[in-house]
């Protein structure tokens, strides 16, 4: 198995960020190897929620279901599964102060079959894919939530009277 964690800070306060990160479909802004992600069934975003992931790693396409299995205050459960891999991640959030939140974000990757071999070469790859949600994770969550109805483009009038 293969295990990744990165812990950053986060320029929102925590209930937008577990609102934000608990709609898998984001993961398409944030997440460098998600090419498409999107909601399969309808209603509330809460526990049994599902989505279609549509991922590239190492020029490869592959097509997983995501479950978010536990949505709690302070915590994000997903699992995402096809024939050659389980998915699981974790997301644990810490107030650091009204308008900033600390994100620990573990994924963890169990290969099935075969590609199990593969797993010990793919580690770095995976380290260096949490790098960039690190980075890119922050910028997406910060410009999502400063973008309302009322201003689509988030950050006041743009220069009109």
């Amino acid at each position: 198995m293969i295990t990744v964690q990165r812990s950053f800070s986060v320029g929102i306060p925590l209930e937008d960020l577990v609102a934000y990160l608990a709609d898998f479909g984001h993961a398409q802004d944030w997440d460098p190897g998600t090419v498409r992600c999107v909601r399969i069934d309808e209603g509330p975003v809460r526990p049994g929620a599902t989505w279609h992931n549509t991922s590239r790693f190492r020029g490869r396409t592959t097509n997983l279901v995501y479950v978010l299995e536990s949505r709690e205050t302070h915590r994000l459960v997903f699992a995402g599964a096809n024939k050659t891999v389980a998915a699981r991640d974790i997301m644990k959030f810490e107030p650091r102060s009204a308008t900033e939140t600390l994100l620990t974000y573990t994924a963890s990757l169990r290969f099935k079959g075969l590609a199990r071999v593969a797993e010990p070469f793919l580690r770095s790859e995976f380290e260096a894919l949490a790098d960039k949600v690190a980075e890119r994770l922050p910028i997406a969550a910060e410009t999502h939530t400063k973008q309302s109805p009322e201003d689509p483009f988030g950050g006041g009038s743009h220069g009109y009277p």
